[in-house]
């Protein structure tokens, strides 16, 4: 029991307790100023109070896993904006398709070295998971490889790992403006910044879009005489070359597609004219947007030799200054529909070679020696 002479003074320390931690809690909210370091310092309840979510404001959206599944995966790529943000970097999506360790990766590092920046490109690779990758892929290829499947000629599964490709490329990156396929025999002939210009600078896709081609009915019915019908008629079917340069607009018209990829996306009965690749995103780009592409490849290619489906391979000896010279001054086969329109006529264009294929692993070595004073020199010999 309370001493009679306590009682009043606990009465009135209980009156004023609440007055006192009101006004204490006042003091932390407003800050206490610190003449020390000259700023209003915040006390551990004013910071809480702060981080606190405003009830007013959306909740912070995680954003969801990237599907493993083609049919989600691009579903989901399908949904992004088809337009590159105002005012932001354009960027190149590098996209490799192989089946190997890239040969000429030290090759590709000296060009992406010669970059301005770091931030005008990203790189993707899709690697068959079935097949053995020694050496790793390292440099600016470590860490880029997406989650990938089989791919094998004279099956729809190359086509399928181009789509998977963009697909990935597409979520990854807004600023992803043009999307350009490789294969582990590509190598640059120019410069980082010639390139990037070259590409990012056109509204267009670069694509090779062929009509009334050799052997294109024998094409056209590799899945069976009417497996194509009635969505893609033998006069809406293309050929071209599978290496190509797509806007972002495409890039996601190809994510889009259900109805002529289902087509393409069948067992082929003839094996020997089998070739999706080389097949589908022609057909497509030429029955949904063909003012919207330029009808050529960037990628040169010598199809004087055609050794079973190959076109010529550069070997060692045969690379010297003079060979990739006149790669350069090469002019790409545009497509014969006249599509360009009002923009310029096919025949007035000359569109610069970037690219070139294929050459040999062991031609590296010239490669790399001539490099700085050849490849990434872009007044090279006057080329």
């Amino acid at each position: 029991m309370l001493s009679p002479t306590l009682f009043p003074l606990f009465c009135a320390l209980f009156l004023f307790l609440p007055v006192a931690v009101i006004f204490t809690v006042q003091r932390e909210l407003t800050g206490v100023a610190s003449p020390e370091f000259g700023f209003r310092s915040l006390s551990v309840f004013s910071l809480y109070a702060r981080n606190v979510p405003d009830a007013s404001s959306p909740p912070l959206r995680t954003p969801p896993p990237i599907p493993k599944d083609d049919e989600p995966l691009l579903r989901l790529a399908s949904r992004v904006n088809p337009n590159h943000p105002p005012g932001s970097t354009r960027k190149v999506a590098f996209m490799y398709i192989t089946t190997t360790p890239l040969p000429f990766a030290p090759l590709w590092e000296m060009f992406f070295n010669g970059s301005s920046s770091k931030d005008l490109y990203n790189v993707y690779i899709h690697a068959d998971p079935t097949r053995d990758y020694d050496p790793v892929f390292s440099g600016v290829f470590s860490n880029r490889v997406i989650h990938s499947k089989r791919s094998e000629r004279y099956t729809p599964t190359l086509a399928a790992a181009a789509r998977r490709l963009m697909a990935h490329a597409l979520l990854d990156d807004p600023q992803n403006y043009i999307f350009a396929l490789f294969s582990p025999s590509c190598v640059p002939i120019r410069s980082f910044d010639f390139t990037y210009k070259t590409l990012v600078s056109s509204r267009k896709s670069f694509i090779e879009i062929l009509k009334d081609e050799p052997w294109q009915l024998e094409r056209w019915a590799a899945r069976g005489d009417d497996a194509m019908l009635p969505e893609v008629k033998l006069e809406d079917f293309r050929i071209g070359s599978q290496f190509w340069a797509l806007t972002r607009r495409h890039a996601r018209m190809v994510a889009r597609d259900r109805r002529i990829w289902e087509k393409f996306n069948k067992t082929c009965v003839r094996e020997d004219t089998c070739y999706p690749e080389e097949n589908y995103f022609p057909t497509l780009m030429n029955m949904r947007d063909p003012r919207g592409c330029v009808p050529a490849t960037l990628t040169h290619v010598d199809w004087t030799v055609n050794d079973g489906g190959h076109p010529r391979m550069y070997e060692a000896e045969e690379v010297v200054a003079e060979l990739i010279v006149r790669l350069r001054k090469s002019k790409p086969r545009y497509g014969e529909d006249g599509i360009n329109g009002s923009d310029w006529s096919v025949s007035k264009r000359s569109d610069p070679f970037l690219f070139a294929r294929k050459f040999s692993p062991e031609s590296l070595e010239p490669l790399l020696g001539m490099a700085k004073s050849v490849l990434f020199n872009d007044s090279a010999c006057g080329a």
